[in-house]
């Protein structure tokens, strides 16, 4: 194996890994309400986000102004869990992965308790030295809403998510 090849194969595993640790800060900064954490993640400009009933987005800065608006509340309890990735090296500068996602939701305003599963889509870009993410789009295929209270838990939805609109 030549010294090229080496070397080739090394800038691969070393892309790989800032993809999962750009991943990680995400998911990290969307559990912390770190607004701006989140939108470091992505590249400026034009962006391709939908994350199925939340919606779809152009840019990144109009998915972090719902998340601000909706997510970013103290009663809001948030935990992404991003297992599983597959990470494939397209070129130098081009990227794509595919992640599974448990997600779980202690909203402690309306005392419930919501649990989702499905899968990320992502496509990144590494713009001046440093991967972003491009593309992210996120596939539920399970959903538990349960209500709290003090006598009893009783189930408000559980099974497959409603198809996205």
């Amino acid at each position: 194996m030549s010294a090229q090849d080496i070397a080739a194969r090394l800038q691969a595993l070393e892309d790989i890994e800032a993809i999962r640790r750009l991943k990680a800060r995400y998911l990290f900064a969307c559990d912390r309400k770190d607004p701006a954490a989140m939108r470091a993640c992505f590249a400026n400009g034009a962006v391709d986000i939908f994350y199925d009933a939340i919606g779809r987005f152009e840019t990144a800065d109009a998915l972090v102004k719902v998340y601000v608006d909706v997510g970013c509340h103290p009663h809001m309890v948030e935990m992404h869990h991003g297992a599983n990735p597959q990470i494939e090296i397209l070129d130098a500068e081009r990227a794509r992965g595919t992640w599974s996602l448990q997600y779980g939701l202690i909203n402690t305003r309306e005392n419930t308790l919501t649990q989702l599963a499905g899968w990320y889509e992502d496509g990144y870009r590494k713009i001046d030295g440093e991967w972003k993410m491009v593309k992210t789009h996120f596939f539920s295929t399970s959903l538990m809403v349960l209500k709290l209270d003090a006598e009893a838990i009783k189930v408000m939805t559980a099974g497959r998510p409603p198809a996205a609109a």
